[in-house]
């Protein structure tokens, strides 16, 4: 690789006596394992700087699936996360490292990642932050759906009426209403990623539980355990 490039961290653990592998998000590269040679021994000046929600320039070597890390600056502190959204910045991180494969770019989304992560230092309330996160994760990922026609007559979304979500197909008219069915108004909020309401935002989180239910699989996430004795956002 060629420069420095913007990157966070997403996880890190201890390697040998001294070292760390990490678990990065790159600008350029995507999600990279990178060995950090020396990184927890009392002379790094690294020590600090390898951690999670810290915006930074790295730059590493090698041709395997695991890099050696060879340089590494931080860009500033670290983003000021506390409380529920320090824990909803830990879910997207585990999202982002259980949904997407190594070395495959996506600019789009790391721009999303930062957005996200700013979003949630700024409020008291991660919820909107974290669905539209999920719903970017989704467009990247490429799962298209219309959220604004009938996929049964091709006529524009009505704000007022009730649609059930049909996986491959997309929203059809019903009368029926579970969870799977969503007003049309609801819809249209999710496809603008824009939340008005608390009924919206519980909308958008049936929505992505759903969609992102067959790239994360039966595991549980190691998040969600961190809001057990928490209000519940994620």
């Amino acid at each position: 690789m060629e420069g420095l490039q913007r990157c966070f961290v997403l996880h890190r653990r201890p390697y040998s006596e001294s070292s760390l592998i990490l678990d990065v998000f790159s600008e350029e590269y995507g999600r990279v394992s990178l060995l950090s040679k020396g990184a927890r021994s009392k002379r790094s000046n690294l020590k600090g700087a390898l951690q999670p929600f810290t915006p930074l320039l790295l730059k590493w070597s090698g041709g395997g699936s695991l890099k050696t890390l060879r340089q590494a600056e931080p860009i500033s502190l670290g983003l000021p996360l506390t409380g529920i959204c320090l824990y909803s910045a830990m879910y997207v991180n585990e999202l982002i490292a259980r949904v997407l494969a190594n070395e495959i770019p996506f600019p789009a989304l790391f721009h999303d990642y930062l957005q996200a992560l700013t979003e949630l230092a700024q409020t008291s309330n991660p919820e909107p932050a974290l669905r539209r996160f999920e719903l970017a994760l989704l467009s990247a990922l490429g799962y298209g759906v219309d959220f604004l026609h009938c996929s049964g007559t091709g006529e524009p979304i009505d704000p007022t009426m009730t649609y059930r979500f049909r996986e491959q197909q997309g929203f059809i008219a019903s009368v029926r209403r579970d969870n799977l069915t969503f007003v049309g108004e609801e819809l249209i909020a999710i496809s603008e990623r824009r939340f008005t309401n608390k009924t919206q935002l519980q909308a958008a989180k049936r929505f992505t539980r759903m969609a992102l239910k067959p790239y994360l699989g039966s595991k549980p996430l190691k998040s969600r355990e961190l809001f057990r004795i928490k209000p519940k956002q994620l």
